[in-house]
């Protein structure tokens, strides 16, 4: 017999009584609470980081949803006007010039291009590595299943494939750059 019995049974002659047992279900649930309230300041911070407003998790019967406010918009950027180029036209064609109907004239747009979007909020990195080459660049064939990026999204790195059959034509964003839910990403020329 170890020394608990033997502890237990002198215990029972003396006293005449067993002990009382320990509240060890108490102990469990305060340690249980403790963990949960350590994981929903993790989701916090991650949230903070990531500037996420809602989170949503399920993990079988267990479900936690959080919601914060907003975090505020950035300023979105006005159209650039070069200075010469107003100075050159009259005042009525420097507006048009300034408007973006007018920006868009001046460069040829291919209508038969299409755009590989950010399926999620995150930061895109063009290469697998900061020292490896980046999976497409401009004049990449690309197919359905070719991996054009990745993007980071709460410390999980999300490949994005190119869901489409062509060549790209323009890289739109610069690696370690934050990007949107629907931003584009690549422009792609379809094969013919």
């Amino acid at each position: 017999m170890g020394f608990v019995g033997s502890f237990r049974s002198r215990l029972v002659r003396t006293c005449g009584r067993e002990p009382a047992p320990r509240d060890s279900g108490k102990d469990a649930a305060m340690a249980q609470k403790d963990a949960d309230l350590r994981k929903i300041k993790e989701l916090i911070k991650i949230m903070k980081d990531n500037e996420l407003v809602e989170v949503e998790i399920k993990n079988g019967d267990e479900k936690i949803f959080l919601k914060r406010s907003k975090p505020q918009q950035a300023v979105k950027k006005m159209p650039v006007v070069r200075l010469d180029t107003v100075a050159a036209v009259g005042d009525s064609q420097a507006a048009e010039v300034s408007s973006p109907a007018g920006a868009a004239q001046s460069e040829p747009v291919d209508e038969n291009l299409t755009e590989i979007t950010s399926p999620i909020v995150g930061t895109f990195y063009a290469t697998p590595s900061p020292d490896s080459d980046p999976f497409v660049d401009v004049g990449t064939a690309v197919g359905p299943q070719t991996v054009v990026c990745i993007i980071e999204a709460m410390k999980v790195l999300n490949e994005i494939k190119a869901e489409t059959s062509g060549t790209i034509v323009e890289v739109l964003v610069t690696s370690g750059q934050a990007v949107e839910y629907g931003q584009p990403l690549f422009k792609v020329k379809p094969e013919q």
